[in-house]
C-alpha cells in the first residue's frame, strides 16, 4: 500500500470527517450531520451521517466518497450495504460514514441513539 499523500498524513479524525462532509456536499448528499463520539465509544471518533434521494444516489454517494478519498490514499477498512443502497456504511477507522436512503435513516434514527454526542459545524 502506498503511503498517504503528504497533505493528508497528519490529519485527525475531525479533519477527515469534515473532508467526508465536503465530498458529500459536492455530491449532493442531503441532511449531513457530523457527530463527535470520541467520549462515547471506543471503535471510532466521528460519525458522518447523510441521506441520498434514491438507492442509486446512496450508492453514488458512497462510490464518490471512496474514490475521492482513495485518490488521497485514504481507503476504507470496511464497506457494507453498497449493493442494496439503503444504508451504506464506510469505515475509515477514525470516521464512520453512514449513507442512508431517507426511510432507513428515519427508522434507525442514529442521531437519536447518539443524541448526547456533540455535533460538528460543517465548514468549521
Amino acid at each position: 500500500m502506498r503511503p498517504l499523500k503528504e497533505a493528508y498524513r497528519d490529519r485527525e479524525g475531525r479533519d477527515l470527517a469534515l473532508i467526508c462532509a465536503e465530498i458529500a456536499t459536492d455530491s449532493k448528499g442531503e441532511d449531513i450531520v457530523i457527530l463527535d463520539v470520541r467520549k462515547m465509544c471506543s471503535f471510532t471518533d466521528f460519525f458522518v451521517i447523510l441521506s441520498g434521494r434514491s438507492t442509486r444516489h446512496v450508492q453514488a454517494l458512497a462510490e464518490s466518497l471512496e474514490n475521492q478519498l482513495r485518490s488521497k490514499r485514504i481507503s476504507t477498512s470496511r464497506a457494507e450495504g453498497l449493493n442494496e443502497g439503503r444504508w451504506v456504511l464506510l469505515d475509515f477507522d477514525d470516521v464512520i460514514v453512514h449513507i442512508f436512503y431517507h426511510e432507513q435513516r428515519d427508522f434507525y434514527d442514529l442521531e437519536g441513539l447518539w443524541e448526547e454526542a456533540p455535533r460538528l459545524e460543517i465548514g468549521s
